[in-house]
């Protein structure tokens, strides 16, 4: 049994002998105090608010564990995530102090001799894959029976995560995350190399929004194993690779098999269902019916246009003949998606009765390096006016306190080229903040549009208005949304 430790100094110079911290950390911990008879919670408190340890390295430390602390030059901070194989760390380059993935092989496999091969070709294939859309490997290491790979830290989270979390996604960013996930396959394919284990949660998605394709270590091992051992193995989509395969009279390495599977991952981003019935009986797993018996795309979403519908259709084509051939081919077409979005040919104005000046730029020229700040309190329209704005090019900062957002311009006086306040949930607060926000010396230079709905139009009659500070009835069509924002952002202040 490993052995307890009670005392703050117990903590301390256990922390000292392992290297995490050094004397004068310890001692800035103690000049803390002033004294060393402290409780050991408060101890461990003041190690983790001074950022000398973290709650992670602590809780080993106490159960008497003295190692996986540190894989060459890099300290482990804390777990980012289990997987069947592998365990996951974020991890700091102890001189230089960059942040990176540590993906350890987990120890009950250190010594099969199948398992420790496929982690070091996955980590030795990674590393000549350098890509915008595919997480970098930068070192495959072996320390003390120990095998690890370095790769980039994504501070974000993966996209099945994300889907569970926002239920779907607007065309324009499933789009724009497709065009990610093709660009990397198509990058992978020159060099030869398929992913074979494609699924939303091998898709991170970065901070600004970007996706990156993780883990190809299935491409690196599967050329070696024959359709039976694939189907064989523990990770799920293996199964559904060699389901797919076997369905429909390919080999089992066939390269189309990606497009099929970035097919599934756009459906679902798209509905925020999964296209293939779930299940973890192996057998309905390889049913042929399971990949045949997809749902149409149109009955979950009416509404989507019909070119985006296609390609997803086109990229899920059981027959593989009839799929995209290459990465490439799905990628051009998701472009010009894109450009089909970016130009407004899918927004319907018929029904709108708003006034509105006309829009003269495109959406990719209008939103470059420009901030708008929208102040909503409602989730849902928060998502619902966000997503046009993004689709326009423009960051958009989500700020649901109308006080908190005049704070931030006192803070700092770029924090937007432009503010919306809403008044469809906020109603006389948006007003009464539009109105300060147009008097204040600070930040009446300030472009800003207040929203008003059919039952508030009685509030744009109270609000101050100018050429820069404008009250607009809701609905909106995403043209005229343009209109207006090019429109207070055009005239001088």
């Amino acid at each position: 049994m490993a052995e307890a430790v009670w005392t703050a100094e117990e903590i301390g110079r256990r922390a000292l002998e392992l290297s995490l911290i050094d004397e004068r950390q310890l001692n800035s911990v103690w000049a803390e105090f002033g004294r060393h008879d402290v409780a050991p919670d408060e101890f461990c408190l003041a190690l983790v608010r001074q950022g000398f340890l973290t709650n992670f390295q602590l809780e080993r430390l106490q159960r008497g564990e003295r190692h996986g602390y540190f894989y060459g030059h890099y300290k482990v901070l804390y777990l980012v995530g289990s997987g069947t194989f592998a365990r996951v760390y974020r991890g700091v380059h102890r001189e230089n102090g960059r942040i990176v993935a540590v993906k350890v092989l987990r120890k009950r496999f250190a010594e099969d001799a199948v398992k420790t091969d496929l982690f070091q070709r996955e980590g030795q294939m990674g590393m000549l894959l350098r890509h915008p859309n595919i997480v970098p490997i930068y070192e495959v290491e072996k320390e003390r029976n120990n095998l690890y790979m370095v790769m980039e830290f994504i501070e974000g989270s993966n996209l099945r995560q994300f889907i569970k979390v926002r239920g779907k996604l607007s065309p324009g960013d499933s789009i724009r995350i497709m065009t990610d996930i093709a660009s990397g396959l198509a990058y992978a394919f020159e060099k030869g190399v398929c992913h074979r284990d494609l699924k939303m949660s091998n898709v991170l998605l970065t901070s600004n929004g970007r996706a990156k394709l993780v883990d190809f270590g299935l491409a690196a091992v599967a050329g070696g194993m024959s359709e039976s051992e694939l189907a064989d193995m523990e990770n799920p989509r293996t199964i559904d690779y060699a389901g797919l395969e076997r369905a429909t009279g390919v080999r089992k390495d066939d390269k189309r098999s990606d497009i099929f599977f970035a097919g599934c991952i756009m459906y679902n981003v798209l509905t925020g269902v999964p296209p293939l019935a779930e299940t973890r009986e192996r057998s309905q797993r390889l049913s042929i019916t399971r990949y045949q018996n997809v749902k149409p795309l149109t009955e979950l979403e009416p509404d989507l246009p019909r070119p985006i519908v296609q390609v997803c259709n086109r990229a899920m084509e059981f027959r593989p003949e009839k799929r995209y051939q290459t990465p490439n081919e799905m990628l051009v077409d998701l472009k010009l998606l894109q450009r089909k979005m970016e130009s407004g040919n899918w927004e319907d104005d018929a029904s709108s009765e708003v006034s509105a000046p006309r829009a003269t730029v495109s959406m990719s020229e209008e939103g470059l390096d420009r901030t708008v700040m929208l102040v909503e309190s409602n989730a849902k329209i928060q998502d619902m006016l966000r997503d046009p704005l993004k689709k326009c090019g423009y960051r958009v900062l989500v700020i649901s306190n109308p006080d908190r957002a005049i704070s931030r311009f006192e803070d700092d006086a770029k924090a937007a080229d432009c503010v919306i306040f809403s008044s469809i949930e906020l109603g006389y607060m948006a007003l009464n903040a539009f109105n300060q926000f147009q008097e204040n010396e600070s930040t009446r230079a300030v472009p800003s549009i207040l929203l008003v709905s059919e039952k508030q139009k009685k509030l744009a009659k109270e609000a101050k208005l100018d050429q820069r500070h404008v009250a607009v009835a809701m609905p909106l069509s995403l043209k005229q949304l343009r209109a207006w924002l090019l429109k207070t952002l055009s005239n001088p202040a």
